[in-house]
């Protein structure tokens, strides 16, 4: 269910599958944190492929570029930080998950103000690296990066195939360096087997039925229930770490 809202409203705006998986599995189902984030990221490379699909010549090649400058080393860090939370401090690194979701969607929920003028080449390298270290932690980079680039004087097809374009590589990147590690484990590719029906059935239903609602109202909805879901998880972890 979760994978297929996340797939559903990452279609549509760029962003958020990360984030919607991520909060469900974490409330709901006993599952270490880095087992979530790693099938979360195969599951997410295949929605991002198929959402691409034809629309590649309307990425920003300049500021992709820039954004993964920033992007790749700080992911390196934040999952190198994650495997040491996870491995020392379960409860911890759930806590920090369920404030992350919290304080992300309350300021996802916020229409972001465009710019008069695109952001300085600096700008995009510090947004490429808070998206980077979230990638890293949590498979999920869209706070920053969907808020940075929708402050752009940009048409809304460029900052979709933007973001799109940007969590293809880091979602890459990231599952190549748990592979390596040997982090793939069986419950990894049976949870992602699993997402991946719903991601499917989420790329038909984008093709066959459009959403009625307006993207912002669409937004908003989902991330208030993400909202109330971060929540539920600080309000368990929290026992445990203090």
């Amino acid at each position: 269910m979760f994978a297929l809202l996340g797939a559903y409203v990452q279609g549509v705006t760029g962003f958020a599958m990360g984030m919607i998986m991520l909060t469900g599995v974490t409330a709901l189902a006993p599952v270490s944190l880095s087992v979530t984030t790693a099938a979360v990221s195969l599951a997410s490379l295949v929605n991002i492929v198929l959402s691409l699909r034809g629309h590649l010549r309307s990425i920003d090649a300049r500021g992709f570029l820039i954004l993964l400058l920033g992007q790749v080393p700080f992911l390196a860090l934040g999952l190198a930080l994650l495997t040491y939370l996870d491995a020392q401090m379960q409860a911890l690194s759930e806590l920090l998950l369920g404030v992350f979701i919290v304080f992300g969607c309350g300021a996802m929920m916020l229409r972001p103000v465009p710019r008069e003028t695109r952001s300085p080449g600096w700008g995009f390298a510090l947004a490429g690296a808070g998206g980077g270290l979230l990638a890293g932690l949590f498979a999920a980079a869209g706070p920053v990066l969907g808020w940075f680039l929708y402050r752009q004087p940009w048409p809304h097809g460029t900052i979709r195939a933007t973001l799109l374009a940007c969590f293809a590589v880091s979602t890459l990147v990231r599952t190549t360096l748990v592979a390596s590690a040997g982090g793939l484990s069986l419950d990894v590719l049976r949870f992602a087997a699993i997402s991946l029906l719903a991601v499917l059935l989420a790329a038909l239903l984008l093709w066959r039925w459009p959403p009625a609602l307006e993207e912002q109202h669409l937004r908003r909805g989902a991330f208030t229930l993400l909202t109330l879901s971060g929540l539920a998880i600080v309000v368990r972890a929290a026992p445990a770490v203090f």
